[in-house]
């Protein structure tokens, strides 16, 4: 197993494949999908610790476009959930996610939850550029402690 990691983190961390590949993953796991971008930006910056503040700035913007696109997922399907629209856990966040308004994107690093709160932004129609502004600020935070936590947890080289 620890033979096919350290292939697959090496693959990764070519110069033609990194950045991309950090990019995809960070932006498909902003999406609804289950998915972790952590641990490629960890393998590619461990490969490669000269590429630390771009492959945090690259995860990011995909992190940030994917999180855009949720929005837009949630803006598009308002009117699929008329149905739910008097539930009291419904009006309960519906009031929250108003009071907040945009600001409430800064949590959409969270897991489980961040993602979904992107497409509820879109879906009460927030206004986009400053939830993706939100967006952004809270995803780089958090790539920016967990890339720093796992380099200066594993120091030695790969």
């Amino acid at each position: 197993m620890e033979t096919w990691m350290h292939a697959l983190l090496e693959a990764l961390a070519l110069p033609q494949y990194g950045l991309s590949t950090v990019f995809v993953v960070a932006f498909v796991s902003a999406t609804l999908l289950p998915m972790g971008s952590e641990p490629v930006v960890f393998g590619l910056v461990k490969l490669n610790p000269d590429l630390f503040w771009p492959a945090v700035l690259v995860a990011t913007a995909g992190n940030t476009l994917g999180g855009m696109v949720s929005w837009w997922m949630g803006w598009g399907a308002q009117r699929m959930v008329e149905r739910w629209r008097d539930s009291p856990s419904h009006i309960r966040a519906l009031a929250w996610l108003e009071r907040l308004g945009p600001k409430a994107c800064l949590l959409s690093w969270l897991p489980a939850v961040g993602d979904p709160l992107c497409a509820v932004a879109g879906w009460l129609k927030m206004p986009l550029w400053p939830c993706a502004l939100y967006m952004a600020i809270g995803k780089f935070g958090r790539y920016l402690v967990m890339t720093a936590a796992l380099v200066w947890m594993f120091p030695g080289q790969v």
